[in-house]
Order: C-alpha cells, then structure tokens, then sequence
C-alpha cells in the first residue's frame, strides 16, 4: 500500500491505456526539460576577478588548478562548518553519487573538487570516513563560500534578509549547500556560469531519479529525506515499513 491509498487494480490491457496517457505527459516534459537545458547553456558568463586559494591535503590549490586540466569544472558546496562534529546528511547523500559519475563526466572535459569552510584535516577525516575519492579542499580563511551565497556571517543572519538561493529564500545558516560552474577559456581566463542551491540540487542524486519510479516515491513518511543516514549509519536491513502492499 502506499501512504492510505489502497493500488487500483486493473487489467493488462488498462494498464497499458494508462501508461501510454502518462506517456504523452512524460514526452512533453522531456521536451520542456530539454529547451530549458539549452537555456542554462546559454547562459551569459561573469569573470572570477578574485584570485582563490584553497587548502589541500597536500599543499595548496588556486580555483584553476581545482580544473586539473579540463576546461570546465563543478564544484559541490559542502556544509561542513570549522570545528563542527555534524556532517549534512543531505550533502553526503548527494556526494555518494559523484565518484562513479566523475569517471564518465571527466572523459567529458568536466572536473570536480568539493569546498568546505571546515580546515583539511577535518574535511579528510570525513572523506576517509566516507570512503570517497574526489578533490576535497578547504576555503577556510577566504571569501570563496560567501561570495558564491553558501555561507552568512552572524550579522547577515541576525538582519533575517532572504539571501539564500538568489534572494528567495528566508533560511539561513553559516553554511547552506550548493553547486557552482566554472569555465576557463584558451587564455586561462576563469568565469563562473551557473549556480544552484535548495531543490535544484536534485538533479545531482541520482538515487531520486530510481525512487520517483516506484509506488512509494521518495518515501519521506517523516519529512524531507527523513530516512536518509550517512551510508555507515544504516541499519543492515531497512526496519522501517517494508511492504509496499502488505
């Protein structure tokens, strides 16, 4: 069963007239996803006038040397705060995708590095923890986070303005999740074309993509991602209602 709604039960021959209705829908979607995608690509690109520094494991990096050769780059906003002991849930969640996506995209002329205000040694203690593999660095120190709107000082936070995510949200914290695009042309020349915060990061996990196409969706029974653990915290067998039908 999923939620209180007992399934409709119907012949072969009437589930297919369904899905071929739902079918028409999912084409139109398709294409309205696809022209917007052409829109995100046109985007008009702004220069990074600032020279960033960031702390590696093994010495320190600047923003092109996070392009490791490529000319195009992503980068994941982590929300991990200095001294804190919480690792997001959510940003891990999203980070369990990127090692086996990076091994295609990478042949793709796409670089990843994810940044965190947190020093390098507690990002590494983490990203062992965790088990990854991808460029991991700290922005401790610089204006990196709050320059591309993922992290607030107390006195932006006291004021209660909505800055997050372009202005349009009111939820604030010292350090909130996002994704940023860079490019870096023939003349090494860096800009930053694209950034997404809140829900648009969706698009990034893929385990959603598997869970929107099964009864229960996302199964948030106890709120937004309200089953998701750090992939070490989970239980062997999943506890919580396991009958889709029963």
């Amino acid at each position: 069963m999923v939620g209180n709604d007992a399934p409709t039960i119907v012949s072969q021959e009437e589930w297919l007239s369904a899905r071929m209705e739902l079918l028409v829908r999912e084409k139109e979607l398709t294409r309205e996803l696809e022209a917007l995608r052409v829109e995100r690509r046109r985007l008009p690109w702004a220069p990074v006038e600032k020279s960033y520094v960031f702390e590696d494991t093994d010495r320190k990096r600047t923003l092109a040397d996070l392009f490791d050769g490529r000319s195009q780059l992503a980068i994941y906003h982590f929300m991990l705060a200095p001294g804190s002991d919480y690792i997001c849930k959510g940003c891990a969640f999203l980070c369990d995708h990127v090692d086996a996506a990076r091994q295609h995209f990478e042949r793709a002329d796409l670089s990843f590095a994810a940044v965190s205000r947190a020093p390098i040694a507690q990002i590494d203690a983490v990203k062992r923890r965790m088990g990854w593999t991808f460029k991991w660095v700290s922005s401790h120190g610089s204006d990196f986070n709050y320059d591309f709107g993922v992290s607030f000082t107390e006195a932006q936070i006291a004021a209660g303005k909505q800055l997050y995510n372009f202005g349009t949200s009111s939820y604030l914290g010292p350090d909130l999740p996002g994704a940023s695009i860079f490019v870096k042309d023939n003349a090494d020349r860096i800009y930053h074309t694209y950034s997404t915060y809140t829900r648009g990061l969706e698009l990034l996990a893929g385990a959603f993509n598997w869970l929107d196409l099964v009864p229960k969706g996302r199964n948030e029974v106890g709120g937004t991602m309200s089953w998701v653990r750090l992939h070490d915290q989970y239980e062997t067998r999943h506890s919580a209602d396991s009958g889709c039908c029963s």
